[in-house]
């Protein structure tokens, strides 16, 4: 089936052709649900720490801190925004002139709101030599509209989400990647230094570096620490084929393979190569401008500090396991600290005999951590916390997506539509072993939780293949526990009108 051009085409992007039979035949025979338990709650999976708590677990990442140990601050910020301005381009490509849809009328009643306001009137006066006041009183609005998003204007159609300015200050707009540098510095820095990691995507690379070499002095000075920033792009040999309605592979005009980028989950490559302790992992347009940051920081520092508490305890177990001085009791106790602090059970544990025990506790605690901050449900899009069966029978934290339910089961549907919390993509992740040797985190990815979507190029229809997701199936076989965190903690940015919302202004 593969010709010697897809031999070299496959060569040249570092994939096997037996990658390429695997990704086909999921094609054919599509990935299985998720069988869910329940979804989590307060009390069934998720903690809502007490006051006092609170305060032992910052202390606790106070405390990690102080030891010097090495902490990245990791943004995946490779998204292009034009999805943001969905609704404007429709705007600029409509057969009537005048802001005419509620989406469009909330845009232009609220223009000068926009941190972007001041830039996108230089533009327009650069450009049509009027600004936006007088370009709306002639009725021109498009003209408006094509600046903020065209190459000759902002270009805001075409650049990633963490170049656009987000929030005004007294000296100047901030873009959410200046925002992620005044984060590290608040919560991730460690003996003075803050790392940053950026995933971005090839054709931003050096316009992102330019802009961040610009603006990290400036925040060095004024919060006292040293940036060491760092990039990545996602890998060429990450991409998955493309195959037609019938399973078979989908070829460009010119015979060559289509490839696309396998998704968000691709990224637990770039992940696997950050050299840390402990990775903070937080969506770019997740931010907030100063005044709101006090919660956010706390916070962080909250599951940060639930994290380096649990991991202790899980190094001193294994330690102990390791050593052979442990009875029965001890073997008790451990059970009870995964079944109930790491929320992973074993229906059937009661069957093995203690050598049996100590193999399967020593697997269960020897892996991959992460704590999660999970907010209340308020309908946003997205995936959510539950219990779920995992390949070997055990049942454990992981975050859904609904493409991941089985939409024909009326009781897991009730799960998912009634779930009380929602993933905003705030996590904190230990990464080494209770020896200091970080984990190969592909060996924990869950390689059946994939997921196959319809899309068409030219005018064709296609299939597309995307990887387990980041914090879905690439994290499945890590320990998991999720750690209720306020709404205010998550200010996601989807649409360019949700920078007009109050927790942007």
């Amino acid at each position: 089936m593969l010709t010697q051009q897809d031999l070299q085409q496959l060569a040249q992007k570092g994939i096997t052709p037996e990658q390429i039979n695997i990704q086909l035949d999921e094609f054919k025979t599509g990935f299985p649900f998720l069988r869910l338990e329940a979804a989590a709650a307060v009390g069934k999976g998720i903690v809502a720490p007490a006051e006092d708590e609170r305060k032992c677990f910052i202390e606790a990442w106070d405390n990690y801190k102080a030891e010097g140990k090495k902490i990245v601050k990791f943004v995946p910020a490779s998204g292009a925004a034009s999805r943001m301005f969905k609704d404007m381009f429709a705007f600029l490509n409509a057969d009537y002139d005048v802001p005419t849809t509620k989406f469009e009328q909330q845009y232009f009643d609220n223009i000068e709101k926009f941190a972007f306001y001041e830039a996108l009137d230089a533009a327009c006066q650069k450009n049509e030599g009027k600004g936006i006041k007088q370009l709306m009183a002639d009725g021109n609005y498009k003209a408006v509209v094509a600046n903020m998003l065209q190459p000759s204007g902002l270009n805001y159609g075409q650049l990633p989400k963490g170049m656009l300015l987000f929030h005004r200050y007294a000296e100047g707009a901030r873009t959410p990647m200046e925002e992620h540098l005044v984060e590290g510095a608040l919560y991730a820095a460690s003996a003075g230094e803050a790392n940053v990691h950026f995933t971005v995507s090839h054709e931003h690379m050096e316009f992102f570096e330019q802009k961040v070499a610009d603006k990290k002095d400036g925040y060095a000075e004024k919060f006292g620490v040293k940036y060491n920033i760092s990039f990545s792009e996602q890998k060429p040999s990450t991409d998955t084929v493309a195959a037609n309605p019938d399973n078979t592979p989908f070829r460009n005009e010119d015979g060559s393979l289509l490839f696309r980028p396998g998704g968000h989950g691709a990224l637990i490559e770039n992940l696997n190569e950050i050299d840390a302790d402990v990775i903070f992992i937080k969506n770019i347009d997740n931010v907030v401008p100063d005044r709101l940051k006090p919660e956010t920081v706390e916070y962080k520092q909250l599951i940060a500090g639930v994290l380096v508490t649990l991991q202790k305890r899980a190094f001193d177990y294994l330690r102990q396991l390791e050593s052979g001085e442990y009875n029965h009791e001890k073997l008790e106790e451990i059970i009870r600290f995964v079944q109930q602090d790491l929320c992973c059970r074993k229906p059937d544990i009661k069957e093995l005999e203690d050598a049996e025990l100590v193999i399967y506790l020593k697997q269960k605690l020897n892996r991959p951590m992460r704590v999660c901050g999970v907010v209340k449900n308020v309908g946003e899009p997205g995936g959510g916390p539950f219990l779920t069966y995992n390949q070997d029978g055990t049942i454990s934290l992981q975050i859904l997506e609904s493409s991941q339910i089985d939409k024909s089961n009326e009781e897991y549907m009730r799960m998912f539509t009634e779930g009380t919390h929602f993933n905003p993509v705030d996590l904190v992740c230990a990464v080494k072993d209770y020896q200091g040797r970080p984990f190969n985190l592909p060996d924990f990815v869950d390689k059946t939780t994939g997921f196959i979507s319809s899309k068409s190029k030219n005018g064709k229809e296609l299939k597309a293949l995307e990887l387990p997701g980041l914090w879905n199936g690439a994290m499945s076989n890590w320990n998991t526990v999720f750690v209720e965190v306020p709404l205010g903690t998550f200010n996601p940015v989807k649409t360019v009108n949700d920078l007009l919302r109050e927790q942007h202004q």
